[in-house]
């Protein structure tokens, strides 16, 4: 009978291609046709309601119930005109995936379809049945959710969805996305005030994305004859194989067939959505991909991110394809992420991280970037902690992926400015161009989008006009992190600001006010920066004896979050209260420890039931063939050393599985979640992993190919 394995491969080498012809040749004849965007709005409402709405949008103006019915009325209007027959508030819960409730249009006691401007405006979903850390009970069910009408509503798999906050009855945030609007709320206020020393027409900042999006595919047939891909995410065994990712052949080479016609697929099912993807690439291991959108304002990026991976998921179904989203699905060769791509833009149309030619504009953009430098070193411990998870774990540091250790990196023309500027600290500043042309700011030239070289090693670095957060995770919800870099960076602005009103107070021109304390910034804040090979020994040598930290894991990350600071940086900017930062805190806590939890099952499962039977059966067979040969009067030396092998093998596996299996019960019995955490990483996670995944990894090697039971990498890493 033919095993699973080989029932998989079967299946595989009789797929077809499934070519896919977009609506249009043109991308702009169906982009956003699936949205009820701006356009639609001005067409179908009252202008008074239309301004309404556009004011909620740009001002954060409350929408009054009138206006809302008429909303609501157009937006049923326009859904059913498609052929939708269900809404549904798309909100993003403290999971890291998407939500939806989907309630019919269909009034059976009407007779006819109706929409109220109640339901576009709030929904009750249950909020006890959603990681919520404890701020609702089994028996506290009520949560709500409300309408965000700075993300626009779209239609997805034939439903209207509504982009919402999540909220308990009592009033915390239960999701990603108010903390987010909150942050952007605190970064707005405290740019503009910045931005007023330099432009009094700046009245809005807005934070601004781009996320690269990494991931793999592999054939729905291999997936599903894996069960710790089906169960865990990623491949808790598996031995490299000979080729991987070694030739440096499959980056940005030719994509395979299959692989395109999915990724056409789920670009026009984005592009109907409003989500403005790009690019389109192979990544550096096999079987792996990017694709990048064009940059958008961070809460619709953030929303158009999650809508994304939900896009490519279904498109690869009907491909007979599956993505995986784990940040290392596959040991050996690269894992994915998320490159964040962030900025800040006024309404004045300025990127404050745009260079000019001016010296004047380039102490602005100077400002901005000084400012966002002290953040990052003021605040490594909890962007590290942003980014935490136990996905992720696997990928940081890896030689693959940016370290635990956060720093920045600025390239050499700018690092060459900003010491200039700390070094002529001394000298006599006099008012003018002519102080400009002594302190080196006009030395910046357009040009540094060129100029800056790229640097894969680095978590966070400036790339020309923006700074790349490079270390979120690929399976990450970036509003956690996103929520956190606004706030962070907020925090300092506003600290700045009062430091050069200080200096202003004591008679100082304004602008050599502005260069006292970006130089002093710049000198605090001179540990964080670096230029080098950030995968490198010597840089985790020199980064400790700067006192700069390399967390390692998620439950040694996530202890900032307890800390008086944190608690006070959040509170202080109206983001996150007390209560709802311990939930959090020990929601990131309670997620490490499931995924830790389920991975080891996992590895007890396939060891017990699959790996060791198997190895055993092969391991008889292999006797009987010493014993043939020696029979015979042959040299059965080679056998009997096969068998020892295997042995000794089998023997570890039993050990190791055994001893974590009882390392887990005894853990599970504290109920303490930072304790259970840190034990699982270490009582689990580090003691045992690798010794169950050597043993079965050596045992592959050993056992004939036909026998194996599990779908090798080689098979699932290069798609026919």
């Amino acid at each position: 009978m033919a095993t699973l394995r080989q029932q998989a491969l079967t299946m595989v080498q009789g797929r077809q291609r499934k070519a896919v012809t977009p609506p249009s040749p043109k991308i702009s004849d169906y982009f956003g046709t699936n949205v009820f965007g701006a356009k639609q709005m001005k067409e179908s409402l009252a202008p008074s309601v239309f301004k309404k709405v556009m004011e909620a949008i740009d001002k954060g103006a409350k929408i009054d119930a009138s206006a809302a019915e008429e909303v609501a009325s157009a937006v049923k209007t326009w859904a059913l005109s498609k052929g939708v027959t269900h809404y549904t508030h798309w909100f993003q819960p403290l999971t890291g995936s998407t939500a939806e409730k989907h309630d019919s249009f269909f009034d059976a006691f009407a007779g006819l379809e109706k929409f109220k401007g109640s339901a576009l405006v709030q929904q009750e979903p249950d909020a006890s049945s959603f990681p919520n850390g404890g701020i609702r009970s089994t028996f506290e069910a009520r949560g709500y959710t409300a309408w965000d009408p700075t993300s626009p509503i779209f239609i997805f798999e034939n439903t209207l969805c509504i982009p919402t906050i999540f909220v308990s009855y009592t009033g915390e945030a239960l999701d990603f996305k108010t903390p987010l609007l909150k942050s952007v709320e605190a970064i707005n206020d405290a740019a503009v005030q910045v931005c007023q020393l330099f432009d009094r027409n700046v009245k809005k900042v807005q934070p601004s994305l781009g996320v690269e999006q990494e991931y793999f595919v592999v054939d729905k047939a291999l997936f599903s004859a894996r069960p710790d891909l089906v169960m865990a995410g990623r491949t808790v065994y598996g031995h490299s194989p000979a080729r991987g990712q070694q030739l440096d052949d499959h980056y940005f080479g030719s994509i395979p067939t299959r692989v395109k016609d999915f990724m056409v697929e789920f670009e026009v099912e984005s592009h109907k959505l409003g989500i403005p993807v790009m690019t389109r690439h192979n990544e550096v291991a096999p079987g792996q991909f990017e694709v990048a959108p064009v940059y958008e304002e961070i809460n619709k990026a953030t929303d158009h991110n999650q809508l994304l991976m939900d896009v490519m998921e279904k498109a690869a179904e009907k491909h007979d394809l599956k993505v995986l989203l784990h940040e290392k699905p596959f040991a050996g060769v690269n894992g994915s992420g998320k490159h964040n791509n962030w900025s800040l833009i006024t309404d004045t149309g300025v990127n404050l991280f745009q260079p000019s030619n001016s010296a004047r504009e380039n102490l602005q953009f100077l400002t901005f970037l000084v400012a966002t430098i002290k953040a990052v070193y003021d605040n490594a411990d909890l962007l590290r902690a942003s980014i935490a998870s136990a996905g992720n774990d696997f990928r940081l540091g890896a030689n693959e992926a940016p370290p635990a250790i956060i720093s920045v990196f600025l390239g050499t023309t700018l690092t060459e400015v900003l010491d200039e500027l700390e070094k002529n600290g001394n000298i006599k500043i006099e008012k003018g161009d002519n102080m400009y042309m002594k302190l080196g700011i006009s030395k910046i030239p357009e040009i540094i989008l060129d100029n800056t070289d790229r640097n894969r090693t680095s978590p966070f670095a400036f790339t020309g006009n923006k700074f790349e957060f490079r270390a979120v995770g690929s399976q990450a919800n970036v509003a956690g992190p996103m929520t956190v870099l606004n706030v962070i960076v907020a925090d300092v602005l506003k600290t700045m600001l009062k430091d050069i009103e200080k200096e202003m107070t004591a008679g100082k021109e304004k602008k050599i006010a502005i260069v006292n304390v970006l130089r002093k910034y710049i000198k605090d804040s001179k540990k964080v920066r670096f230029e080098g090979d950030g995968y490198s020994d010597e840089w985790a040598a020199e980064a400790a004896k700067r006192g700069l930290s390399n967390l390692k894991s998620t439950p040694l990350a996530l202890d900032v979050y307890k800390t008086k600071d944190t608690k006070e940086l959040f509170a202080r900017h109206n983001v996150l209260n007390h209560i709802e930062l311990h939930a959090r805190h020990e929601i990131m806590l309670e997620n490490f420890i499931k995924k830790v939890q389920i991975e080891s099952r996992v590895m007890g499962d396939l060891a017990l039931n699959h790996i060791i039977p198997t190895a055993i059966l092969y391991q008889n067979k292999m006797i009987e063939n010493a014993n043939g040969l020696k029979g015979l009067g042959l040299d059965h030396s080679t056998a009997v050393d096969t068998i020892k092998e295997v042995s000794k093998h089998i023997e570890s596996l039993k050990q190791n599985v055994t001893a974590m299996i009882e390392a887990r019960k005894q853990i599970n019995k504290n109920p303490d979640l930072e304790v259970q955490a840190k034990s699982y990483q270490t009582a689990v996670k580090e003691q045992y992993f690798d010794k169950i995944r050597y043993a079965v990894d050596k045992l592959e090697l050993l056992v004939d190919d036909e026998s194996w039971p599990l779908v090798k990498y080689r098979e699932l890493l290069f798609l026919r």
